[in-house]
């Protein structure tokens, strides 16, 4: 019985992991629509820094204008040539685009049987693309095992991603933008806290 009720909350905690991740993913890899801004306009929050979050994205976006969220984006991550953040593995680790972080991506994704889409244009180590990995890894939608979603998180994102994050927070383009960079900066530090965490429990 105590198994058991450990197992559901345990499945709830990796839903939400998989939904934040899925929420990132979405966020990052287009300037989100009417429907998606009313559905991150419901988001609910408790008092946590995270619930805080999410309450104040939710704000964000029933007040948000679809054009202007869309000019946002482009501005932030398109722009004229390029834009103000380049959201890329490669280019906060190595300061180029395509670089060393992108090859070992693809060779860490290759091990685990997974691979870019090909409808897809952008590589590996965009930030919306390892967020969808990520959500694929934490809800087993892929057949991996069940130590892959750490070892991506920790090869892959930890090194960068927060810098990112922080940037986006700081970014001159950024208003609607700036709340997802909170919830992505505050929700990494969450997992990173919590692989610690279980290293800790575990002995390691």
């Amino acid at each position: 019985m105590h198994s058991d009720h450990s197992g559901a909350i345990i499945d709830e905690i990796e839903r939400a992991r998989a939904q934040e991740y899925a929420l990132l993913a979405a966020l990052l890899a287009g300037a989100p629509n009417a429907d998606l801004l009313t559905e991150i306009s419901d988001l609910t929050g408790d008092i946590s820094p995270l619930g805080q979050t999410h309450a104040a994205l939710a704000q964000a976006a029933a007040a948000a204008d679809c054009e202007e969220v869309e000019r946002e984006f482009f501005d932030l991550f398109i722009g004229v040539g390029r834009g103000e953040l380049m959201p890329y593995a490669s280019y906060y680790i190595s300061g180029t685009l395509h670089a060393a972080p992108l090859a070992r991506l693809r060779a860490d994704l290759a091990t685990l049987g997974l691979s870019r889409a090909e409808r897809c244009s952008e590589p590996e180590d965009h930030a919306a693309l390892l967020c969808e990995t990520m959500a694929g890894l934490v809800d087993r939608r892929f057949n991996t095992c069940p130590e892959a979603d750490r070892n991506v998180f920790e090869k892959h994102l930890a090194p960068w991603i927060g810098r990112f994050f922080t940037d986006l927070q700081a970014a001159k383009n950024a208003n609607f933008y700036r709340r997802v960079g909170v919830l992505g900066q505050q929700f990494v530090e969450i997992e990173r806290q919590a692989f610690k965490l279980a290293d800790e429990e575990n002995g390691r």
